[in-house]
């Protein structure tokens, strides 16, 4: 078995090597720049844009997984943001199913729901946030990623594949900007309130990455994953009376449970987040 991993020398992407490493499979990488210490056995530089770029990078795949993107719309203009992220995706996805690649993950976000980088304040239509709720995206970044997503839709029909969106929360590490990112929601949980306070851990973000590479069935999939409490003390209940006011709960939110459903994270995936920060869970 070997898997193509797109934007491999990034957070996730690193750590996604590192799992397919302890799972004794082997890794192309697809990435602009070769830092040179990736744990890959096969590292191809170049665009995931390019068609023949990314056509060399599938040869020989069995699954890939794609994180290459810009990850927020605040550092570079809304056509480059959108632009670069939906036709990486396309390119990727559509060069897997030319090339008989039946399997695919790639790397959505809970922000295509539209409340996280819109130009005005946004609220839920319901809580907990599932893969049902409408979205409201308002920005390029969550546009972008909604269309990810109907991509995905689009290339599980056309080469019969098996395609899992995986709408990630904010990424870090135990060791880097997670516990950072955490003491300033605890100051100011405002700060939160758009991404409802869900983080991941980067190696819980990579095994849930590889999980998704075994999802049975044909088809596309959009599945929320996240930790099962928030980065913030404070109880969920109380935060959602505060900053989401009248947002209808479909079920009590109890203690500081996170409010997006993980039901299909743990039904179809069988994924449960287990690096949590320390003090918050």
């Amino acid at each position: 078995m070997r898997v193509l991993v797109t934007g491999a020398a990034g957070r996730i992407g690193r750590a996604v090597l590192d799992v397919l490493g302890r799972e004794s499979v082997a890794a192309t990488a697809l990435v602009l720049d070769d830092p040179g210490d990736l744990a890959a056995d096969r590292v191809v530089v170049g665009d995931a844009r390019s068609p023949e770029v990314v056509a060399r990078a599938v040869d020989g795949v069995d699954g890939v997984v794609h994180l290459a993107a810009i990850p927020t719309p605040l550092a570079d203009p809304p056509e480059v943001v959108f632009g670069t992220n939906t036709l990486s995706t396309f390119t990727v996805l559509d060069a897997a199913g030319r090339a008989g690649v039946r399997r695919a993950v790639i790397a959505s976000s809970q922000a295509a729901s539209g409340t996280a980088f819109a130009p005005q304040e946004l609220h839920p239509a319901y809580l907990p946030v599932d893969e049902n709720t409408p979205d409201q995206a308002a920005d390029p970044y969550a546009l972008s990623k909604r269309t990810d997503e109907l991509t995905a839709d689009m290339v599980a029909r056309r080469y019969g594949m098996t395609v899992v969106a995986l709408r990630y929360p904010f990424i870090g590490g135990l060791d880097d900007r997670l516990v950072e990112h955490a003491d300033s929601l605890a100051r100011d949980p405002a700060l939160g309130a758009r991404s409802l306070w869900a983080y991941l851990e980067t190696r819980d973000a990579a095994e849930a990455a590889w999980l998704a590479l075994g999802c049975p069935g044909e088809g596309a999939t959009v599945v929320h994953v996240a930790a099962p409490e928030t980065l913030v003390p404070q109880p969920t209940a109380d935060l959602l009376r505060r900053y989401h006011p009248g947002v209808p709960l479909r079920r009590p939110l109890e203690g500081r449970v996170v409010p997006y459903d993980l039901t299909a994270a743990e039904q179809v995936l069988g994924f449960q987040a287990r690096h949590l920060v320390v003090g918050t869970a």
